[in-house]
């Protein structure tokens, strides 16, 4: 069974977009930990990093779909953003858009209090994590209430605006 996120991604038609709110995520992932002890990707060996949601952003974005995901982060940035600042490069490779914002530039906008995800600008897919960074046992919140996905929709597109292409990101 896919998990709900790629689900998701499977039935969008249009538009895919995801806002991380968080400086960090499962502290625990063995990748992370591996990165931490110096292990790094090797952008030229796909094979060795390629996997079950790169499959799905590549299918999703080769029947149309735009898939754009913003990172807010706190400046200087955590080991974890770190982390995922090296390995974004298996997300553009899939066909992601992805764009970075310093928080501090993020003081005049309503955000909802969690990350999220948006798909077709109907449907909203909240992650609600522990303190800790994991997912919480229920952590999975699906709602197409209008209200609530289009808040959801005109925070991300107000972070967009503003957030910084990967590729000029650079990290401090």
């Amino acid at each position: 069974m896919q998990p709900p996120a790629r689900n998701a991604l499977a039935r969008a038609q249009h538009s895919a977009v995801h806002l991380e709110l968080r400086d960090s995520y499962m502290r625990d992932d063995p990748e992370f930990l591996a990165w931490q002890q110096g292990k790094r990707l090797n952008p030229a060996d796909r094979s060795s990093w390629w996997g079950g949601w790169h499959d799905a952003v590549s299918a999703a974005t080769a029947r149309g779909v735009v898939v754009r995901r913003v990172r807010i982060v706190s400046e200087p940035i955590s080991d974890y953003v770190r982390y995922e600042y090296d390995c974004t490069f298996t997300n553009l490779a899939a066909g992601e858009l992805v764009r970075w914002l310093p928080r501090r530039q993020t003081t005049d906008l309503a955000l909802p209090g969690t990350d999220f995800w948006v798909f077709d600008g109907s449907q909203a897919l909240f992650h609600h994590f522990t303190g800790e960074g994991q997912l919480d046992e229920d952590g999975r919140e699906y709602t197409d209430d209008p209200a609530r996905v289009h808040l959801c929709a005109t925070a991300f597109e107000a972070v967009w605006q503003r957030a910084i292409p990967h590729e000029e990101y650079k990290p401090r």
